[in-house]
């Protein structure tokens, strides 16, 4: 028999995950990375393409899918370039706004099943991101302009309340 359970729609917004593991309880967990306002957005510059895609959280993107990860570019000589960039979102006097980008190099190449990720530069450029820094120099121009269109036009007011710092990279 079918499952004739209707297939939920995914939402495509900046919306994590609620983390009050600990509540207030002190116990395992304290002191941890909160991952609350912190949202994936792929940059497909091929096909001019920025969504969300909150599976990356746990790498397991639409890009990530079905493909080995290996830690050397060079095994991904013919892959195609993505970015996956990690956007944080806070809430300041007069809303909500973009607080923090970091940018990562994702290459695949489905003809070969491979795909090239630094794992070090997506902890690093995500805690960075959290911490209110902006890392996008190292993107191609049309990708940061792929970037910063999407940022704009998801949310006029997030990008309004944002610092100055976010938005000059994209000026």
């Amino acid at each position: 028999m079918a499952d004739e359970t209707p297939k939920k729609k995914k939402n495509n917004q900046f919306t994590i995950m609620k983390d009050d593991s600990n509540d207030g309880h002190g116990g395992y967990g304290v002191g941890s990375i909160s991952l609350e306002n912190i949202s994936p957005v792929i940059i497909d510059p091929g096909e001019d393409l920025a969504y969300v895609d909150m599976d990356a959280m746990h790498a397991r993107s639409k890009i990530e899918r079905r493909v080995k990860i290996v830690p050397n570019r060079d095994e991904v000589p013919n892959g195609k370039l993505y970015w996956m960039v990690w956007v944080t979102v806070n809430r300041g006097q007069k809303g909500p706004y973009y607080h923090g980008l970091g940018a990562c190099e994702f290459v695949v190449d489905r003809s070969i099943k491979r795909a090239y990720k630094s794992m070090p530069e997506h902890v690093n450029n995500m805690d960075k991101s959290m911490k209110g820094k902006v890392v996008v120099d190292h993107m191609d121009d049309h990708s940061k302009q792929l970037l910063g269109k999407f940022l704009r036009e998801f949310s006029a007011e997030m990008w309004e309340n944002a610092p100055e710092e976010l938005k000059q990279p994209f000026e």
